[in-house]
């Protein structure tokens, strides 16, 4: 029996969706100094789409990560607007990064860490009222810059392991 490239990226989308739920979940064991930071793991997930399948894929399984993940392990509905804050603006400067700017695969998702980051505090800043919320993202900098890291040299990893199985 044949294949069809439909099927297999079917395939891969849903193995990367269950990948990413699994990886949110584990994560949400993981004790934190602070409120807010996490490694990111599941992101790995989308720098992985983004560099392989492409960035449709990469926003449809991000999104269904975050819609199953807030509804099952988070505060819906704001987990869900902090969630989704963060991405869409990780997301674009990701895309920014990868395609005009000279960045690799860990300077794209540092960048994409950050600005989820940033992205999650402005929303909370709106959210909750308070404008003096935007110092909490001090230390999110600097935890984002170091999950960005970890998640840009597994992502790369997983990528490296992994093109001759996309490619075929």
């Amino acid at each position: 029996m044949r294949v069809t490239k439909k099927t297999k990226n079917l395939t891969i989308l849903s193995m990367c969706t269950a990948l990413a739920m699994i990886l949110s979940f584990v994560e949400s064991f993981v004790p934190v100094p602070l409120p807010g930071i996490k490694l990111g793991l599941a992101n790995t997930v989308t720098l992985f789409l983004l560099y392989t399948l492409g960035p449709i894929s990469a926003v449809g399984v991000a999104t269904v990560r975050i819609f199953l993940s807030t509804l099952l392990f988070g505060a819906f509905p704001t987990a869900l607007i902090y969630s989704l804050s963060g991405f869409v603006l990780s997301f674009l400067v990701m895309l920014l990064a990868k395609w005009v700017l000279p960045f690799g695969k860990v300077g794209v998702s540092v960048l994409g860490a950050v600005f989820h980051n940033l992205g999650q505090v402005i929303a909370a800043c709106f959210v909750m009222g308070t404008p003096s919320l935007v110092l909490y993202f001090i230390p999110l900098l600097v935890s984002g810059t170091v999950a960005g890291v970890i998640v840009g040299i597994l992502g790369g990893i997983v990528i490296s392991k992994s093109e001759k199985i996309i490619k075929k």
